[in-house]
Order: C-alpha cells, then sequence, then structure tokens
C-alpha cells in the first residue's frame, strides 16, 4: 500500500514535470507564434502599403492615361464634327451645283432644240420669200409687157385717128372698125395693166411681212444663239468649279475613313512603342533639359540607336564587340556631356562620348589585306563595316566598332587573332571571342532578346509611326483644303 502511494507520488510528479515542461514549450511557442503574428501583421502593413501605393500609382497613370486618351479622342470627334460639318456643306454646294449644272443642261438643250426647228422654219421661210421673189420678178415682166402694149395701142390710136391705120393683118379696115378694136386693146391692156398692178402691190406686201418674218426669226435665231453660247459657259464654269472641289462621289467619307484607320494604326504603334519601352527601358535614353532653349540636337543619343545592321547574322557579333559601349551617349560636344551630367537628372550612370574629343583609331587597312589574304575576304571583316550610321558619327564608331575583326567561324577566327602579322581582336558570329591579349570566351549562345535586334524594332515602329502621322498630316491638309474650297 505505502508502494503504492509512492508509486502514485511518483506519477503526480511526472505528471507534473511534463506538464511543466509542456507549459513552457507552450510559452515560448505561444511567444514564438506572437512574434509571428506581430512580424505577419507587420509584414501585412507593409503589403497594405505597398498596395495602396501601387493603388495611387495606378490610379495616376490611369488619370494620366485617360487625360492623354481623352484629349485625343475629344481632339478626334472635334475634328471629325467638324469634318462632317465641312462634308455637308461641301455635299450642299455639290447638290446645288449639280442641280444646276443640270437646270442648264436641260435648258441648253431646249434651246438647241430650239434652234433646230428655227432652223427648219427659217429655211420653209426662205423658200417661201425665193417662191414670192420669182413670182413677183414674173409679174414685173408681165407689167412691162403690157406697158409696152399700151404704148403701142396709144400710138395706133394716134394713127387711127390722124386717118393712117390699117388692121393687125396689114389690110384697110373701116375706121369705126379699126378703132371699135382699138378699144378693146385699150381695155383689155388697161385691165391686165390693173390686175399686174394689184399682183405687184400683193406681193410686195406679201414680201414686206414674209420679210419682217425672216428678220424677226433671225432675231430671235441670234437671241438663241446668244442664250446657248452663256449657257455653254455656265456649264464650263460649273464644272470647273467641280474640278477646283476636287470632289468624287463618296471622297470625302473615304478620307474620313482612312483618317480614323490612320489614327488607329497610330495609337496601336504608340501602345507597341511604350510596351517596348517598358520591357526594355534601356532602349530610351531619357534626360531633362539642362537650360532654358536647349538644343536637342546636340544629344545624338545611345549608340544602339545610332546604328542599323547591314547583315542580321552579324547581330550577336557586334553586340559582344561593342559591350557595354552600346549604351554610351554620343553628343556633340564635352560642354554638352558635362551639362548633361550636371543638370539632366539622368536615372543612371552614362558614358559620355564628345564626338570632338574622343580618340579612336581603326584597323589599318594593310592589316585588313592580311587577313583576308588569310581566310579569305568574304570571312572577315573589320567590324565597322558592318554597321551604317550618319558621316558626323563616324570618329564615335570607330571608337566602339574599329578595332575588332568579325570571322564567319572559329577557325578563321583563330587563325586571324593569333597571326603574328594580326594580333588583333577577333569575335565569330556564333559569339566566341579570341583575344590574344586576354581571354578566350564562347559556349552556347544567351537566350535572351538581342539588344540590336530591339533596337531595330524599336526603329522600324518609329519610323512606321512617322511615316502613318505624315500621311494623317497631309490627310488633315487636304481635309482643309476641301473645306476652304468649299466654304469659297
Amino acid at each position: 500500500m505505502r508502494e503504492i502511494e509512492h508509486l502514485s507520488r511518483l506519477y503526480i510528479a511526472y505528471q507534473f514535470l511534463l506538464a511543466e515542461d509542456t507549459k513552457e514549450r507552450s510559452a515560448e511557442e505561444l511567444k514564438e507564434m506572437q512574434d509571428k503574428v506581430v512580424k505577419l501583421q507587420e509584414e501585412l502593413c507593409e503589403n497594405d502599403k505597398k498596395i495602396k501605393a501601387l493603388s495611387q500609382e495606378i490610379e495616376e497613370l490611369e488619370k494620366r492615361k485617360d487625360k492623354e486618351t481623352g484629349g485625343i479622342l475629344r481632339s478626334l470627334e472635334d475634328a471629325l464634327a467638324e469634318a462632317q460639318r465641312v462634308n455637308t456643306k461641301s455635299q450642299s454646294a455639290f447638290d446645288l451645283k449639280k442641280k444646276n449644272l443640270t437646270s442648264e443642261e436641260n435648258k441648253r438643250k431646249e434651246l438647241e432644240k430650239n434652234m433646230i426647228e428655227d432652223s427648219k422654219t427659217l429655211a420653209a421661210k426662205e423658200k417661201e420669200v425665193k417662191k414670192i421673189t420669182d413670182g413677183l420678178n414674173t409679174l414685173q415682166e408681165a407689167s412691162n409687157k403690157d406697158a409696152e402694149a399700151l404704148a403701142a395701142a396709144q400710138q395706133h390710136f394716134n394713127a387711127v385717128s390722124a386717118g393712117l391705120s390699117s388692121n393687125e393683118d396689114g389690110a384697110e379696115a373701116t375706121l369705126a372698125g379699126q378703132m371699135m378694136a382699138c378699144k378693146n386693146d385699150i381695155s383689155k391692156a388697161q385691165t391686165e395693166a390693173k390686175q399686174a398692178q394689184m399682183k405687184l402691190k400683193h406681193a410686195q406686201q406679201e414680201l414686206k411681212t414674209k420679210q419682217a418674218e425672216v428678220k424677226k426669226m433671225d432675231s430671235g435665231y441670234r437671241k438663241d444663239q446668244e442664250a446657248l453660247e452663256a449657257v455653254k459657259k455656265l456649264e464650263e464654269k460649273l464644272e470647273a468649279e467641280m474640278k477646283k472641289l476636287n470632289y468624287e462621289e463618296n471622297k470625302e467619307e473615304s478620307l474620313l475613313e482612312k483618317r480614323r484607320q490612320l489614327s488607329r494604326d497610330i495609337s496601336r504603334l504608340k501602345e507597341t512603342y511604350e510596351a517596348l519601352l517598358a520591357r526594355f527601358p534601356n532602349l530610351q535614353f531619357a534626360y531633362r533639359d539642362p537650360e532654358r532653349n536647349w538644343n536637342r540636337n546636340c544629344v545624338k543619343g545611345l549608340v544602339a540607336s545610332l546604328i542599323s545592321v547591314k547583315d542580321t547574322s552579324a547581330t550577336t557579333a557586334l553586340e559582344l564587340v561593342a559591350g557595354e559601349r552600346l549604351y554610351n551617349v554620343v553628343v556633340d560636344t564635352e560642354v554638352t556631356g558635362k551639362k548633361l551630367l550636371e543638370k539632366g537628372e539622368l536615372k543612371r550612370r552614362y558614358t559620355i562620348i564628345p564626338l570632338n574629343k574622343i580618340s579612336a583609331s581603326r584597323i589599318a587597312p594593310e592589316t585588313l589585306r592580311i587577313a583576308q589574304n588569310l581566310v579569305g575576304p568574304n570571312n572577315v571583316h573589320v567590324a565597322l563595316s558592318l554597321v551604317e550610321y550618319k558621316p558626323e558619327l563616324q570618329k564615335a564608331m570607330e571608337f566602339v566598332f574599329g578595332t575588332t575583326f568579325v570571322c564567319d567561324n572559329m577557325d578563321n577566327a583563330k587563325k586571324v587573332a593569333f597571326d603574328k602579322r594580326i594580333m588583333t581582336r577577333t569575335v565569330t558570329l556564333g559569339g566566341d571571342i579570341f583575344d590574344p591579349h586576354g581571354t578566350l570566351s564562347g559556349g552556347a549562345r544567351s537566350q535572351a532578346a538581342s539588344i540590336l535586334t530591339k533596337f531595330q524594332e524599336l526603329k522600324d515602329v518609329q519610323d512606321e509611326l512617322r511615316i502613318k502621322e505624315n500621311e494623317l498630316q497631309a490627310l488633315e491638309e487636304e481635309l482643309a483644303g476641301l473645306k476652304n474650297t468649299a466654304e469659297k
């Protein structure tokens, strides 16, 4: 019994010790957990601050983007509204001129029709006048003959009165008979003369009437001719104005659609350009103007942005040739470089290459000739000959690319680099470097994006963007010209 109590006390003591140990460990674990909680809370607070800062930055960026795009959108909407107004005005002017032209063409056709009818009527009247004139001439001849007959009869009457007459057959006749015959002849001649006079008078009156009609028709013909000429001149004027408007059906709508497409293309290219700069911030050299009226043409830019690779297969080799010098900044003078470094607020360290101070050397022509004879002229090139650049940058490019060979493969590179007559740093197209005065390097190519390739992509985007912006400007000028012409 006593042993059981002893064992019970021992068990209780053991349990107590275990409990104490558990208590201590629990306290330590609790403290550790509390420390972790505090640390996590601190991290949580820090993350909250970062989230707020990022949210604020995102909000500012969105506001700036909305402001920029909103301004562009508003300007485009205003331009669209203005263009539509001009389009409506131009369309109205065109429709009015087209309507006037149609009306004048109808008038011209009517006048031409009237002229044809008047010409036919004039020809008919001229035939009638000719016919009447011929009849008048005939009557005149008959009148003359009757007058001659009357004169002969009168002479015969006088002779008879003197007792010296004979009949028409030459036979002797009594005076009374001859008197009777003579009176009959006189009466007949007088009647015929009166009839001829009446016909002549009627013909003269009809001739005057016809002549008046002809004059009237001739006057109408001239008026019609003048009206036709006026219509033709008006038609030519309208056609000239339409040509001056340079108007085609749906042309302005086509121009507006083209402008919308160009605006979309420009926005897309700007987004691509900004995305490239965001992914590769080293592609851009940004600085603040060190002073007022700063001439930005004094700063040429990064070396990598100033060259174009003639053959893309040499891109890797050229990057190794240039190394970090690809990110050197070319300026016109050391004064410009000093101002940039002191007041340009550059965001990272840059090496400046002043064109007026840089001392550059290049591989001698004789050394190049030896290398070409050694491995073949198509298998070795001076790195400088593989890039294109502006002539004003010659010294800077010699400084970066002028002292290294580029070979097509390792064997040729070894021969060139270590030939005692050459002893010049050589790089292969695959990216292996042979330097007789230093180390060798090679192996698998880096899978990272080629910086020169990205620079070329950025330049291509800039060039395309510049072309699109020039096209948009030309299109805006064309629309403005159309607007000015329409308003005139």
